[in-house]
């Protein structure tokens, strides 16, 4: 199963407790079951800082009461490579992100842009497959690791793809400068603004998954697909038509 292991998923060395909310959204909605967080990562290589990156999120989310999953992209094929997408890794992966309820997305830059794995992982899925959007209605944090200066040519891209897959992709982001000086060698993260950074990305994200969750269907429901599937509006069961009528 290409799922990746998070090691000492509790242990977090960085993070100053006493500044820490560890229900940052408490009150804004129900918070039972636990947000369902799907995280991708951009690289292959063995000290791979997205993967490193976005360890670390899953840490800070699991201490937020989420439940996580990171998949493994190293056995993923290329888009179109295998015919009809009949590959295991490629079901694991569609079927996470029809799992969750909020996805994280972190990648390298290279040569200016995401990685040709962080996108191969997103056009491995599709706006909508057999009746079912893996995507859309979801909530989206976007992350970047860069060798060199500080950059945001990746989550800017990411941005666009998040829009582009009917995602909400919130206001925050991550992008960390230099990677290599930035984690330790056992790929923990050091304490720094850049670490806060993502404490700040991880707790909104939580916050607007739960406060978009009691209105996730109605915030996706669109005139052009319920007159696709020939679904009319009901005026004695509609809200909408029930508070016009009511005037």
């Amino acid at each position: 199963m290409p799922l990746l292991d998070l090691t000492n998923p509790d242990h977090l060395p960085a993070l100053d407790l006493a500044f820490v909310r560890e229900r940052p959204a408490l009150g804004l909605a129900a918070s039972d079951p636990a947000p369902r967080i799907l995280l991708l990562y951009g690289s292959l290589r063995e000290r791979s800082f997205s993967r490193f990156a976005v360890e670390e999120a899953a840490r800070l989310l699991r201490l937020f009461g989420a439940e996580t999953r990171i998949f493994d992209p190293s056995t993923l094929p290329l888009p179109d490579q295998v015919k009809n997408d009949d590959h295991p890794a490629i079901h694991e992966l569609r079927e996470l992100s029809m799992w969750s309820e909020g996805q994280v997305w972190c990648s390298p830059e290279r040569h200016g842009q995401i990685t040709g794995i962080m996108k191969a992982q997103i056009d491995h899925l599709p706006l909508e497959m057999a009746g079912r959007r893996p995507t859309q209605g979801r909530t989206l944090a976007v992350m970047q690791v860069s060798g060199g200066s500080q950059s945001f040519n990746s989550v800017n891209t990411l941005r666009l793809l998040g829009r582009w897959m009917r995602m909400f992709t919130i206001p925050n982001q991550s992008s960390v400068a230099m990677a290599y000086k930035e984690f330790d060698e056992a790929g923990r993260m050091k304490p720094s603004a850049y670490y806060d950074r993502i404490v700040d990305v991880m707790e909104e994200l939580v916050r607007f998954t739960i406060l978009l969750r009691p209105h996730a269907a109605q915030l996706v429901d669109r005139y052009s697909e319920r007159k696709q599937a020939g679904a009319p509006i009901d005026a004695a069961t509609d809200h909408s038509a029930i508070a016009i009528s009511g005037r």
